[in-house]
């Protein structure tokens, strides 16, 4: 991957609300080119929510974010700039893995590695024609971390992405992170498991 510009995302004060239930507030971060963070906290607090609400899922109820690109060459959104791997793996079961990595390629656009290095990266070549529901957990998993391979968008977000992995399939989703940010690539996950890569910005939601 190579991102020319440098980029950031600068959130402030933001907080999202669910009819009269406000599922989390102040929240408050700048992450740039090479930096990746963490939401940590319980159950419950919004970490997902915070996620989604980044991607154009949900409504802000408060606070600014915004997207910049010191080299953009275009008006592109931050939903046209970023990946999202939520809980789900968003994969169609009738399809195989190169078929599904190839309608992601389609509605991505901005082609980076094909379907077949990206499960070569992901070492899943042996899987590439087959369906993926006869497939493990642990596989469509690695398929749908794949797609992130195909496309290319500086900033990742990722729910919970060591869900279903492996030790081995761990670290090879860790390589795959720490070349992105390399690169100059943004992440930020929520988990409950940490990556353990140097430098992670912790932002930790509390109980309410």
């Amino acid at each position: 991957m190579d991102i020319t510009q440098r980029c950031h995302l600068l959130i402030e004060d933001l907080s999202v609300a669910r009819g009269e239930r406000v599922v989390f507030g102040g929240v408050s971060l700048r992450l740039g080119s090479g930096e990746i963070a963490e939401v940590t906290g319980p159950n419950g607090v919004g970490k997902s929510t915070l996620l989604r609400a980044i991607a154009g899922f949900l409504p802000l109820g408060s606070g600014r974010m915004s997207w910049v690109e010191s080299e953009a060459t275009d008006s592109a959104p931050l939903a046209e700039r970023l990946h999202y791997v939520g809980h789900l793996d968003g994969l169609k079961s009738a399809l195989t893995a190169r078929e599904n990595l190839e309608i992601g390629l389609g509605i991505l656009g901005r082609g980076r590695l094909t379907p077949l290095e990206a499960l070569d990266r992901m070492e899943l070549v042996h899987v590439l024609d087959l369906p993926v529901g006869y497939l493990s957990a642990g596989q469509r998993r690695r398929i749908a971390l794949a797609r992130l391979l195909v496309a290319d968008r500086p900033l990742w977000l990722l729910d919970e992405p060591l869900t279903a992995l492996d030790r081995h399939a761990r670290a090879l989703l860790k390589a795959i992170v720490a070349h992105h940010l390399g690169s100059g690539g943004l992440m930020l996950a929520a988990t409950h498991e940490p990556l353990g890569l140097p430098g992670t910005i912790q932002v930790r939601l509390g109980a309410r």
